[in-house]
């Protein structure tokens, strides 16, 4: 199962990023093509995350579909069914532009409140 690697990958960018504060949702573009299956990363999110600044955040899964640029015809379209070919014309010869991604879009962390004097600074 791949998706447990995948989301010790997450867990772990997103813990750098956080520097402490709590991670409250994560945001992920899955290019169709990594074959990721969203339920199993969900599961192994969340199991990875226990312990951690991370632990309790909703995680968001954006599947991008193939898409890619026919060099025959110059034609940019998604490429819905194997095997990848353009929608236009018809032709094989096409240039991936996505489907392929595995990216950590977007993190919500919970802002730190910051005391001066032991009472909230601005408030007073």
């Amino acid at each position: 199962m791949h998706e447990l690697s995948i989301a010790e990958a997450v867990v772990g960018i997103a813990s750098r990023h956080a520097a402490g504060r709590k991670v409250t949702r994560v945001e992920l573009k899955v290019g169709h093509l990594r074959q990721v299956v969203p339920g199993a990363l969900r599961f192994a999110f969340e199991l990875v995350a226990e312990g951690t600044e991370v632990a309790g955040a909703a995680l968001a899964i954006d599947e991008v579909p193939p898409g890619g640029i026919c060099r025959a015809c110059g034609t940019d379209g998604d490429l819905p069914a194997f095997p990848l070919r353009c929608g236009v014309c018809g032709s094989l010869d096409v240039e991936l532009r996505r489907g392929e991604e595995l990216l950590v879009d977007e993190l919500e962390l919970e802002e730190t409140l910051t005391t001066i004097g032991g009472k909230d600074h601005g408030c007073f």
